[in-house]
């Protein structure tokens, strides 16, 4: 599957890494430099801003938002709301406090798909998996689950 991740941090490039290993396609976006250079050499494409991702994906797109819950999600999402349309997924994936996300749901655009995954493994979870709590629309989820196969633990 392709897909873009958005923040690469410790645990967001270790996930872009396994994703490419396990055979997807990954979009990456980061405002650091650095990160965003070491999944290029893992085979991710990196791209300059967020206009630039959502060209970079055919639609209907899937966009993992893996920030820090809180300020950093809704400063994304802000920015990325009007580039989205109907059909796309956008995952948060930043362990954020309920009310935020049922919150963040209510104010996307009609048609686009809010799909909340909280993730447990830490940096650890690109060698060995990742635990993923898993709520949104059920169609959603259906179809992003070679992508949770991917980052869960190999069985």
């Amino acid at each position: 599957m392709e897909l873009a991740m958005i923040g690469l941090g410790r645990m967001g490039a270790a996930m872009t890494e396994r994703l490419i290993r396990k055979g997807h396609r990954v979009i990456a976006f980061d405002r650091a430099q650095a990160a965003m250079e070491r999944v290029a050499r893992a085979g991710a494409q990196a791209v300059a801003s967020l206009s630039e991702l959502r060209t970079a994906l055919p639609a209907p797109r899937i966009i993992w938002i893996m920030a820090p819950a809180g300020a950093a999600v809704d400063e994304i999402l802000a920015e990325l709301l009007p580039l989205v349309e109907p059909g796309d997924i956008l995952i948060d994936g930043g362990n954020s406090y309920f009310r935020d996300t049922l919150r963040r749901a209510a104010a996307v655009p009609a048609g686009v798909h809010y799909v909340d995954v909280g993730v447990s493994g830490g940096i650890w979870g690109g060698a060995e998996g990742y635990c993923l709590m898993i709520g949104g629309p059920d169609a959603a989820v259906r179809n992003l689950r070679p992508i949770f196969e991917a980052l869960a633990p190999d069985a």
